[in-house]
């Protein structure tokens, strides 16, 4: 396989009135046979589908047609002021998209905020989702233990909420993110940061934020409240030392989806598809494949 960068993978599309962008791999010769999966990143500042998902891209289109969607507000998708709570109108853009690139149906891999996604995506287009694998994932974790906000969550809000943001922050909120420090370099640092600090990128964040915030919605977010409705199998993964969704999050999930099983990391953060790579695609690669 050629190597697969951003660029020869970058894709747009329109997609429920927005221009969606995603990026795009498949084993050779088997794009319009091979089983799909879409992958949807999480939150965070100068977030984007191929800064969570990239490294894991080559492997999983060994094997699969595999999609890393910008959810809408990130990366290079459109920034929309939006008419629900997040994850239904991410979920409602992604099922467009679907449909606009011709998918019936897809396996979903969703990472804290994509997660929340992916569980909504479940719940209403249940007949486009095949499995569901969740990173540490939002809307579904009830934290039993750890404390509210957590502590990722708290340098969310400081860096979104300044009015002007610093390296430290950034540096601050990343560095909470993983387990091995060894991820948050200089150079992902200022990747992140020319991200982050575009006016595009923090007016979706901002609209992304405000979303969370409108009481009107609140209810929508909590996807717990619905997780009995989940019918596909789910692979709960977490990272043992995460402190942005903690794993005691996964434990009303576990106890509620009535196919699911957990799968946890050891010496990991919220970056399980970083710091345990080779696992991580192990795991998706069994799991979306039997």
């Amino acid at each position: 396989m050629a190597e697969l960068t951003y660029e020869s993978t970058s894709r747009t599309a329109k997609a429920a009135g927005l221009t969606l962008h995603y990026h795009e791999a498949a084993p050779a010769g088997r794009t319009a046979g091979a089983p799909v999966v879409i992958m949807l990143h999480g939150g965070g500042p100068g977030a984007s589908a191929w800064s969570n998902f990239g490294r894991n891209l080559p492997v999983l289109a060994e094997h699969f047609r595999t999609l890393l969607v910008d959810q809408p507000c990130f990366g290079r998708s459109d920034k929309p002021e939006l008419d629900k709570d997040y994850f239904s109108f991410s979920a409602d853009a992604v099922a467009a998209l679907m449909d606009e690139l011709g998918i019936d149906r897809a396996h979903f891999i969703g990472n804290s905020l994509g997660g929340g996604t992916a569980v909504r995506m479940a719940l209403n287009h249940p007949d486009k989702v095949g499995k569901l694998l969740l990173m540490g994932p939002g809307g579904i974790s009830v934290n039993l233990f750890a404390p509210d906000p957590t502590e990722g969550i708290k340098r969310l809000l400081e860096f979104n909420t300044a009015p002007e943001p610093t390296r430290e922050q950034l540096r601050g909120f990343l560095s909470v993110m993983a387990y091995d420090q060894s991820v948050v370099t200089d150079e992902l640092v200022e990747e992140r940061w020319a991200s982050a600090t575009d006016p595009d990128t923090r007016l979706g964040s901002a609209r992304m934020g405000a979303s969370f915030a409108d009481p009107a919605w609140a209810e929508d977010t909590m996807l717990w409240r619905e997780a009995h409705r989940i019918t596909q199998p789910v692979l709960l993964t977490w990272g043992r030392e995460d402190r942005v969704n903690p794993l005691d999050g996964a434990l009303v999930a576990l106890k509620t989806i009535p196919d699911a099983r957990l799968h946890v990391f050891p010496h990991c953060g919220h970056w399980a598809q970083t710091e345990r790579a080779d696992e991580f695609n192990r795991l998706a690669v069994d799991f979306f494949s039997h």
